[in-house]
């Protein structure tokens, strides 16, 4: 029995989030049946990020154990012919038994994107949130600096998480502007149900012009949801990628 890690990327649009699930099909469930095709034996996939609906992936990570002969490293190939288009794995590699995608030590980057101007863009109607209103980035990047460090993200946590701590912490944070398109890039050790998307949804509150940017440090001493953001639309969400600090054994 060997330990395989895949790194995942897929488009999110037509898949009900990653984790499997009876009201949808999902990218697990895909990844799931496909490997087992491959295999000639029942696998089941764990996921370092069980992104949403319509959320979309270039790095996810996971794993799965298996007893087939096939290297790890090829197991990407194998799987990509198998693999619908919106679904590819990047890289696939034999790690240790012991290696847990969700509990080893990481860092995730996420962008959220924001297409700004008049009216909307076909092309870009599943991988961006458009707004016509126009965002100040200087604004969103000063209330950004509010969110850097440990801090009790309650504010910005989406209802029914079920988690021991909400305290968080972020490491780097960024809003640029190219011609119509704003990305926001946040980098952290981890992110609560729905964190990122009510971040963007209260950055662009406060681009907008509805708050100053001071507001945000408010939001977080709130610790109440209520005082937050809309939740921003998955669409515009793309987890980038996740990195594992504690040995480059793991690292892909």
């Amino acid at each position: 029995m060997k330990r395989v890690m895949l790194e995942v990327a897929y488009d999110g649009t037509n898949y009900c989030g990653w984790q499997v699930q009876p009201n949808g099909i999902t990218v697990q469930e895909v990844l799931n049946r496909h490997l087992a095709e491959l295999l000639k034996e029942p696998v089941e996939t764990i996921g370092a990020s069980r992104t949403d609906a319509g959320v979309h992936a270039l790095g996810n990570v996971a794993v799965f154990d298996t007893n087939a002969r096939m290297p790890g490293e090829k197991i990407s190939y194998a799987l990509n012919q198998r693999l619908p288009e919106d679904i590819r794995i990047q890289r696939s590699r034999e790690v240790s038994r012991d290696f847990h995608p969700r509990y080893r030590v990481s860092e995730k980057t996420y962008e959220y994107r924001i297409l700004n101007r008049r009216f909307p863009v076909p092309t870009e109607r599943f991988y961006s949130h458009f707004t016509y209103i126009p965002m100040d980035i200087e604004k969103m990047r000063q209330a950004g600096e509010y969110l850097l460090g440990e801090h009790d993200f309650k504010s910005f946590c989406g209802a029914g998480a079920q988690v021991k701590t909400t305290v968080r912490t972020i490491h780097s944070f960024s809003v640029e502007r190219e011609n119509d398109l704003i990305t926001i890039r946040i980098t952290g050790s981890g992110f609560l149900y729905n964190m990122v998307r009510i971040l963007a949804g209260t950055l662009m509150e406060i681009g907008g012009g509805a708050y100053p940017p001071e507001k945000m440090q408010d939001i977080l001493a709130a610790r109440d949801r209520k005082a937050a953001g809309p939740t921003a639309p998955a669409r515009g969400l793309t987890l980038i990628k996740i990195d594992y600090k504690n040995g480059k054994e793991e690292e892909l």
